[in-house]
């Protein structure tokens, strides 16, 4: 089981978000727990107030270092399994499948969730293990980032998807994007489904959609390919594609 531990002056946005589809019914599986910590309750200010104007000038605000500080300290207390305390920050290393993979190894996952124009440094180089960035783009915060990797590594866990592989075949599990998918009914206006579909030949679906899978990746995301584990029928079926596209 995964504990997820989130930092934040929002932990509404948290506890909504989680209490819906696959992750809620993780949850009340027992199979993760997610936990919010409200920073504000940690400040040593009269007024609970968490930021201040930044040294050398600037726009904006900067969260404080000492009620952040003081809301880890608090949450490691209860954390004596494997912990990882990650930043939301789009300084930080690209979030991917394969980063979600091996979040899964921590019984702990502490997310800061940080606002204004940042966090005391200070904080950071006291707390954090890592950063981590959900992508190339600037939020207002970081509640969004730590929901995206609740999402993306619970669903990795045994258990929580009603189908053991589903995530096996998904986007990016293996270096490719999905393949289409198709459902009833079996024409859609003038549409129909590929044939391949219908037959039954679970060999001739595989190889379809295995091809698929090569041509939306080599059309979109082309530097995501690595042929390095490929059978070697799948590598006549990219040899194939490649040879069409010539």
């Amino acid at each position: 089981m995964i504990n997820y531990h989130i930092m934040t002056l929002f932990p509404e946005v948290i506890e909504a978000a989680t209490n819906y589809s696959i992750v809620k019914r993780a949850k009340e599986a027992g199979l993760i727990r997610v936990q919010t910590h409200n920073i504000r309750d940690f400040s040593e200010n009269k007024h609970k107030k968490v930021d201040d104007y930044p040294f050398g000038g600037g726009a904006g605000m900067v969260m404080t270092a000492q009620p952040i500080i003081s809301c880890h300290n608090h949450i490691k207390t209860c954390c004596t399994d494997s912990t990882r305390t990650i930043y939301l920050s789009p300084k930080g290393r690209t979030f991917t499948q394969a980063v979600a993979q091996e979040l899964l190894q921590y019984d702990h996952l502490i997310l800061l969730c940080g606002h204004y124009e940042g966090i005391d440094q200070r904080a950071l180089d006291r707390i954090v293990d890592e950063e981590i960035s959900v992508g190339d783009y600037i939020l207002t915060g970081g509640e969004i980032p730590a929901l995206l990797i609740i999402e993306a590594t619970s669903r990795l866990i045994e258990g929580v998807l009603s189908t053991p592989e589903s995530h096996i075949k998904e986007s990016f599990s293996d270096n490719l994007l999905e393949y289409p998918q198709y459902t009833r009914p079996q024409h859609v206006d003038e549409a129909g489904v590929p044939e391949v579909l219908l037959s039954g030949n679970h060999a001739a679906i595989e190889a379809w959609r295995f091809e698929q899978s090569i041509k939306i990746t080599l059309d979109r995301r082309p530097e995501l390919l690595d042929t390095s584990n490929f059978t070697k029928k799948q590598m006549e079926i990219y040899m194939k594609v490649l040879r069409e596209r010539k």
